[in-house]
């Protein structure tokens, strides 16, 4: 059963993408990433359910989805990575915020920034066009239930966890095990760090010069079996 959005907000707060991501590696869990150049257009931090939604050049998609939205959801706002319109701006994301949605994050570009900063939303794309959307395009019957990010597509069935770092994508099952391994790997990177402030390196944590030994004997030795003998391996 998926998590409620206030429940996955709750566990993801003092966690990051990059700790989602590394978990996600470890338990080998398929994760899907926002192609690189999305950015903030406010900082925010959210975990949520996906709302999907395919922008064809009219407003009308983004309200009729809006009315589907559990409190909580993010709208993942598919516009083919076009970054020669806006395809939202400031009441759009005045209605999401009205309508209890999370955040927007945009496969395209959004306007209105300094109205956005100001309405203080999170909010994430790939950059500003000060045009909006001159086309209208027809639209197709799966406008509502996925949305296409880059290579990929996401559905209601899929979480979206967003920060300082960027957007990533994954399905619903097992969340309570991804979360769970993040924080495993949270402390272990915070005891770490404690221990490099003190003095302690990471190349002495590591056992770096062992490691350098034994790869001069066997080339097969890689970095990450050393590591899985410590246990302090992120990969595995």
């Amino acid at each position: 059963m998926t998590p409620s959005n206030r429940h996955l907000a709750e566990q993801f707060a003092q966690l990051s993408t990059p700790l989602i991501a590394d978990a996600a590696l470890r338990l080998r869990l398929p994760v899907r990433f926002a192609p690189a150049g999305i950015s903030s257009v406010v900082q925010g931090k959210v975990a949520a359910r996906v709302l999907p939604v395919r922008h064809f050049g009219s407003v009308d998609v983004f309200l009729e989805v809006m009315q589907t939205a559990q409190p909580g959801d993010v709208m993942v706002i598919d516009n083919g990575g076009r970054l020669d319109e806006g395809c939202i701006g400031d009441l759009t994301v005045l209605e999401a915020r009205a309508n209890r949605l999370a955040a927007l994050v945009v496969w395209g570009a959004h306007r209105d920034t300094a109205e956005l900063r100001q309405i203080g939303f999170p909010v994430w794309s790939y950059g500003v066009c000060p045009s909006g959307p001159r086309r209208l395009d027809s639209r197709d019957e799966d406008a509502l239930r996925s949305a296409r990010f880059g290579n990929f597509e996401v559905t209601t069935s899929d979480l979206v966890f967003a920060d300082d770092d960027g957007c990533i994508f994954l399905a619903d099952d097992r969340i309570d095990e991804l979360v769970a391994t993040s924080v495993s790997i949270w402390r272990k990177e915070r005891e770490q760090a404690e221990r490099i402030k003190a003095g302690d390196t990471l190349y002495q944590q590591l056992g770096f010069k062992e490691y350098l030994t034994k790869r001069s004997t066997d080339p097969n030795y890689t970095f990450r079996k050393h590591l899985r003998g410590l246990g302090g391996e992120i990969e595995e």
